[in-house]
């Protein structure tokens, strides 16, 4: 069974890629002529996502490359970014999306994302896969995604309000009539297999 979740699982690597596509596309989204609502769930979904991305990596990533380097400037200045973007997150968490200062701190809170993703894709990522190895990236993704399930838990209910909030009231009238179309398509297939289970009767 681990053979298996090891094969379906992104290497950590690839998974950090990812978050890092995930949170930018988030930040694009965002626009000082979006309502307060939907800048607040935006900045909600952001904050929240860079929280459990920097916690995974102190706990399992960062670990694992000391590990096998020492002394890596880009490594080393890492938490400290880390530690920066969670003070601006403290800062737009007690603020109201409405606040004069809201899209600004937005602002600089992306550019220091961007900054410290240029720094993990353009060295450490790379580096990461020259010196762990296919395997053990392989065994470190698996331990990432079982302990962001654990670091999502508690928030889902908080993420799924955020996205919802986060969409444009086109979107959320499609998903909505997708919905819809499904429950009707699946009232139908009941009904016909219904009808037939009654014909077979007699």
């Amino acid at each position: 069974m681990s053979k298996i979740i090891n094969k379906v699982t992104p290497t950590i690597t690839n998974m950090i890629r990812m978050d890092h596509t995930h949170v930018m596309t988030a930040f694009h989204q965002y626009t000082e002529f979006r309502s307060p609502n939907k800048k607040q769930a935006l900045v909600e979904t952001i904050c929240l996502g860079l929280q459990i991305h920097a916690q995974l990596e102190e706990e399992i990533f960062y670990p694992a490359m000391r590990s096998v380097q020492h002394g890596s400037s880009v490594l080393e200045k890492s938490v400290p970014e880390h530690d920066d973007m969670r003070r601006l997150i403290g800062k737009l968490r007690a603020m109201k999306s409405s606040d004069v200062d809201y899209d600004n701190t937005v602002m600089d809170l992306m550019r220091m994302v961007i900054h410290h993703v240029a720094d993990e894709e353009t060295v450490l990522l790379p580096r990461a896969e020259r010196l762990l190895g296919k395997e053990r990236l392989s065994e470190l993704g698996v331990q990432m995604t079982k302990r962001r399930l654990q670091l999502v838990k508690p928030h889902a209910g908080e993420l799924a309000s955020s996205h919802i909030r986060s969409l444009s009231s086109s979107t959320v009238m499609v998903l909505a009539g997708a919905a819809l179309a499904a429950g009707y398509m699946f009232n139908r297939s009941s009904h016909s297999r219904q009808q037939t289970g009654q014909h077979s009767a007699h």
